[in-house]
């Protein structure tokens, strides 16, 4: 699976990261792992995954992540989490 994350400052992005995971995990587990990551990374608060967030991420496959999902102040409009490739 490979997850790219984009952080979005006045509809520009001013960072971008992907993650790859191949792992035996559950889909799931890739998820949240690679959010983790990229927060630890950036020195993020975890985003809470808000309803919305949920059901646009069943439907779409990605979902933003704005201030309203960290507990921490952020220096970014929101965070996009996209899945670019599926392990099948």
């Amino acid at each position: 699976m490979r997850i790219w994350f984009k952080f979005v400052q006045n509809a520009r992005i001013i960072d971008s990261e992907t993650i790859e995971d191949f792992s035996e995990e559950t889909r799931t587990h890739k998820i949240f792992n690679s959010i983790d990551e990229i927060c630890y990374k950036f020195d993020l608060s975890k985003p809470i995954w808000l309803n919305s967030n949920i059901e646009e991420f069943k439907r779409r496959g990605k979902t933003r992540f704005n201030k309203d999902n960290f507990v921490d102040e952020i220096e970014f409009d929101f965070m996009e989490v996209e899945i670019l490739e599926e392990d099948y």
